[in-house]
């Protein structure tokens, strides 16, 4: 799983989506959807600091170009994953308990916090 965290279209080279490798890995060849846009595409290449990677693992930022697929069907915010072992869907909902450590000011009905959920 990959979130983006941004989305660039390069010329000479196509769109290329950035982000940090969350689980699991990233290598050229590789057939990935993008979850909640339900976008499939290749892998083309991986890149780290200007340096192609055979693999990307957890805890790299990476950028990949991916093809056939415009800046504009995917962008921040979207999860990249394999598409053929459990690839990333949205969900119609979920049930969470979250505990808050640390928040400034009262909390009170119609509060509307922001929830990332990967």
């Amino acid at each position: 799983r990959l979130p983006l965290q941004d989305v660039y279209k390069i010329g000479g080279i196509g769109t290329v989506p950035v982000g940090r490798v969350e689980t699991g890995v990233l290598k050229p060849g590789m057939v990935v959807t993008f979850a909640p846009v339900n976008v499939t595409t290749e892998v083309k290449s991986v890149e780290m600091h200007h340096e192609a990677l055979s693999e990307a693992l957890p805890g790299d930022n990476v950028g990949f170009n991916v093809k056939n697929v415009s800046v504009k069907d995917v962008r921040r915010g979207n999860v990249a994953g394999d598409s053929k072992n459990d690839p990333p869907m949205e969900a119609a909902g979920f049930t969470a308990q979250v505990i808050i450590l640390n928040h400034p000011g009262q909390i009170s009905a119609g509060y509307a916090p922001v929830l990332d959920c990967h």
